[in-house]
């Protein structure tokens, strides 16, 4: 998707992919800042790492406590900090790392957009898990006004942590570690459950039931459809996958590295032909 908005754009970039270990992940941002990257997205498990590695947290990446993408910014001749993009002639030697979140906004983009959610008082939402990607959502949903959350993780500990901290942020939040005793307007799954064709349901079927949800989500994008949205469309739940929370948070990203508008539809063609072959 990258490819192709840096095309309609006309930019004379290339976005690429490096696969690089933990314990080099400092190594490697200030290798990109000294060869002058324009910026970096992050992925699982360098997003929480990164946070103590950048030079500067935006406020996006101060509040969901993660970090997937980063741009480089240098000084102007006045001293203030600018995107690279923005120094037409030589770029300057004093470059900072710029942390950013898109993946939160991103959720509820997808939600609202894909799904046609709408969050309020009123709104009950059920997430499947509690890392990383469960957190973030369940954060985002709570500071968007969510009326009652339920969080349902392997380890429950792990949710008692993330509802404690919705609880510390958001004083109005009614938050729940377990399965709700009836319906909600939306289920989140923020697993791994579902890349695998013989993965089970990311939930107890015997404490919860599909039938009792309005939207089901799940973040997984390959495959197109798992067994979760199966059985969701057949509980007759309006569903999608994560290829809109995918997009969202990388035009986000892009955004921030270009100061220009990313060309939606433009990614998301380039994306479905990427992932799904058409």
């Amino acid at each position: 998707m990258h490819h192709a908005a840096i095309a309609a754009l006309g930019l004379n970039w290339r976005y690429l992919a490096f696969d690089v270990h933990p314990d080099h992940l400092r190594a490697a941002i200030n290798g990109a800042k000294a060869m002058k990257f324009i910026g970096l997205n992050l992925t699982v498990p360098h997003k929480l790492l990164a946070l103590e590695m950048v030079d500067v947290l935006d406020e996006s990446a101060r509040a969901w406590g993660a970090v997937n993408t980063i741009r480089f910014e240098g000084t102007d001749a006045r001293g203030h900090w600018r995107p690279l993009i923005e120094f037409t002639d030589d770029v300057p030697d004093k470059i900072r790392a710029r942390g950013f979140n898109t993946d939160a906004d991103a959720i509820v983009r997808a939600l609202r957009e894909d799904l046609g959610v709408q969050f309020g008082p009123a709104t009950r939402v059920l997430v499947l898990g509690a890392g990383g990607a469960g957190r973030v959502a369940a954060l985002k949903l709570a500071a968007e006004g969510v009326g009652a959350l339920f969080l349902v993780n392997r380890t429950a500990q792990k949710a008692e942590e993330v509802a404690a901290e919705i609880r510390r942020l958001y004083a109005g939040a009614t938050v729940t570690v377990n399965y709700p005793n009836d319906g909600v307007d939306l289920v989140v799954n923020a697993t791994s459950l579902g890349l695998r064709s013989d993965d089970p349901l990311p939930f107890e079927e015997g404490r919860f039931s599909l039938d009792r949800a309005h939207a089901a989500y799940d973040m997984i994008y390959r495959p197109a459809e798992t067994a979760f949205l199966k059985a969701a469309r057949s509980a007759g739940c309006r569903a999608a996958n994560g290829l809109g929370m995918l997009l969202y948070q990388g035009a986000a990203a892009f955004e921030l590295w270009t100061g220009r508008p990313a060309p939606i539809d433009v990614m998301r063609v380039a994306l479905e032909r990427n992932i799904y072959g058409h």
